[in-house]
């Protein structure tokens, strides 16, 4: 069974203001983060810490997030088209997002953040970690909503038909193309949806095993150690069946992606880390008082 994607990437248009589904699952991904995070800032999982320093950590890490991502994303998938026209950096609803940039984004504003209150940079890192699949998540659903990012076909009948990612497709009107997909003419057509795989594993998988290792504390390092190795190990399998970025394509052998090459070494640090947490100390909640702020 197919699925014709036809889903507008716009949510709502108030005149000449455009909503976009892309701009709103970053507002949800950081709203989630804010009430997790705010329940173990509540716990005394950042002992010391108030809700109100929580929420300037957010804050930094959401700009490290959007700077990070539209940078990283340039620098490494597509710097020539930037060049050409620079104002393209701006418009972050048409996609264009690294993980790995938006990962050195909030490592650097957790690094600055956790000095400013003199705690350990990694029981920072820690904290900020099983915060991060649900924002993962709902940036994968928005791949999905913005027909971005799609996969390769899945040669089996079944599958999402994505009319952006077929020439012969476009310029058709709606009609046609639902009555070309009602008709199984477009069968041919349908590709993994590779997007709602890195929303599953990415996001729901990754935030449930870090959710339910971090419920009770566990050595410096560990928790971050398992973020990097598992989102390391889920990207690499993904690129399996998502198609590269054109501009760059496949790096070696038909099938090494950059995704799976930036992967790597995240795999590497996780073993690296979970490594170090065997003998390393565990920071003790300390719950705040009632009526804290």
């Amino acid at each position: 069974m197919t699925f014709l994607h036809r889903i507008d990437p716009i949510l709502l248009e108030l005149g000449p203001l455009k909503v976009h589904w892309y701009g709103v699952m970053y507002l949800l991904g950081f709203t989630v983060a804010w009430f997790l995070g705010r329940s173990r800032v509540r716990a005394g999982r950042l002992p010391g810490v108030s809700e109100q320093a929580y929420s300037d950590l957010l804050f930094y890490s959401m700009l490290g997030v959007i700077f990070g991502a539209r940078i990283g994303y340039i620098l490494i998938y597509d710097l020539p088209s930037y060049i050409a026209d620079p104002l393209q950096i701006f418009k972050i609803w048409q996609g264009g997002m690294s993980f790995h940039g938006g990962l050195v984004g909030v490592l650097a504003a957790s690094l600055w953040w956790a000095r400013k209150h003199r705690m350990h940079y990694f029981d920072v890192v820690d904290f900020v970690a099983p915060l991060v699949p649900p924002g993962l998540g709902f940036g994968r659903l928005g791949n999905f909503i913005n027909g971005e990012l799609w996969g390769k076909y899945t040669e089996g009948g079944w599958g999402v038909v994505f009319p952006h990612a077929e020439p012969s497709l476009q310029g058709l009107d709606a009609s046609t193309l639902q009555a070309l997909h009602d008709s199984g003419a477009l069968d041919a057509l349908a590709r993994h949806p590779s997007q709602l795989y890195q929303l599953s594993l990415e996001g729901i998988a990754l935030f449930s095993v870090l959710w339910w290792f971090s419920r009770r504390p566990r050595p410096r390092y560990a928790v971050a150690g398992l973020f990097a190795l598992l989102y390391g190990c889920f990207r690499f399998l993904v690129e399996f069946v998502r198609l590269p970025d054109e501009q760059i394509g496949y790096l070696a052998f038909d099938w090494l992606t950059m995704g799976q090459v930036l992967s790597l070494p995240l795999v590497a640090l996780g073993l690296v880390l979970l490594w170090l947490s065997r003998r390393a100390p565990t920071l003790q909640p300390q719950p705040q008082p009632a009526g804290a702020a």
